[in-house]
């Protein structure tokens, strides 16, 4: 929803004459070049690519061409459903960043992976790469939080009776959002030209062929032909829980980086639409990180619980991200900047039900 706080051209960033931006560039290239370390993704990043794709291919084959009984079927869904989430996450969002690979066939390869899920690669950049990178929790622009009058993500947004149970009813929302994604979301971006109330940008005829042909595709592959296999109805079972444990992975993994109790959610300067701080500020005081000392989380989400190091580095692979994150931390403490950082997965998610919580009373409108 569209809230009368926000204008419709996108806010600018003040330019600073001691830039903490051009501070961490400089620290952080120069780790990089005394390590003899290239910026993009390395073979622990491909190996694992190959894995996760290979596993998605064998699961769904496995599935549709060979089912097995009604027990083992549903665990292979939550499993598809965990690779949908784990493929977006370590292949396909390296790859819309440009730091999978150095090769620019490599990243576009990586980043189409997203079509093999059903979605949109060009609504996702525009939504994804330029938007939520650059507006950061600025409501009205970052439609990352913006979710209609269902939910209530920013102080700046109108207060309904039904959010004061959003805290509780969250779950069954962030279930469905794989299945809104690709059978609403990317319609409605198509056909309106927009992205909340910001215009994307002119499609070219490539682009227009993609996007049929992906939606077009994965009718066939994840509609028709399992139907055609296994029937209608052991098909609507296997598909809601694919699509409900993939969409509640991917959401509450973004959520968990800025929709918590001390991100925060800034709001331009006016008339000169102009935000208080500048970019790198910005995205270190609406971010935050999470068991970044998991292997195991780090590994399933693509570094994303680094979510500061990805915020101010998107053209560095996650696979780095544990080293800078130390240099990242250190120059906060320099500029006096917090750095947001739960210990646990566990810890990430109660600040944000805390957070919803909040925005759940109209005190707070």
């Amino acid at each position: 929803m569209q809230m009368s706080t926000t204008t419709s051209a996108t806010p600018k960033f003040p330019v600073m004459a001691k830039s903490l931006h051009a501070e961490l560039k400089s620290r952080v290239n120069q780790y990089l070049a005394e390590h003899a370390i290239k910026a993009t993704g390395n073979y622990k990043l491909f190996s694992k690519a190959i894995i996760l794709v290979t596993l998605f291919v064998l699961v769904y084959i496995h599935l549709v061409f060979f089912t097995p009984p009604l027990f083992y079927a549903i665990i292979e869904c939550f499993l598809f459903g965990g690779l949908i989430a784990a493929i977006g996450f370590n292949v396909m969002h390296d790859g819309s960043h440009g730091s999978f690979s150095k090769y620019a066939w490599l990243n576009k390869l990586a980043s189409s992976s997203i079509s093999i899920l059903g979605a949109s690669r060009f609504m996702w950049a525009m939504k994804h790469v330029t938007l939520h990178h650059t507006f950061t929790n600025i409501d009205g622009v970052d439609d990352d939080i913006e979710v209609g009058a269902l939910m209530r993500m920013a102080p700046t947004q109108k207060h309904y009776v039904l959010h004061r149970f959003q805290h509780i009813y969250f779950w069954v929302l962030y279930m469905l959002l794989y299945i809104f994604w690709i059978f609403f979301a990317d319609y409605k971006k198509y056909f309106s030209r927009k992205i909340g109330s910001v215009e994307i940008k002119t499609m070219s005829g490539a682009d227009h062929i993609e996007f049929w042909a992906v939606k077009l595709y994965h009718v066939i592959v994840f509609v028709v032909l399992p139907i055609y296999m296994v029937g209608w109805v052991s098909w609507l079972v296997g598909f809601l829980v694919i699509g409900c444990f993939a969409g509640f992975v991917l959401s509450i993994v973004f959520q968990l980086a800025h929709t918590v109790t001390e991100t925060a959610f800034p709001v331009a300067n006016q008339p000169e639409n102009k935000m208080p701080d500048e970019f790198a500020t910005h995205q270190i005081q609406t971010t935050a990180n999470f068991a970044t000392k998991s292997k195991i989380v780090s590994w399933l989400v693509g570094g994303l619980n680094f979510q500061i190091e990805h915020h101010l580095f998107p053209k560095i692979s996650h696979v780095h991200y544990p080293a800078i994150s130390k240099i990242v931390k250190q120059t906060c403490a320099d500029f006096k900047l917090k750095y947001i950082e739960y210990p646990t997965v566990l810890s990430a998610i109660k600040a944000h039900v805390q957070y919803l919580k909040l925005m759940s009373k109209p005190a707070l409108q």
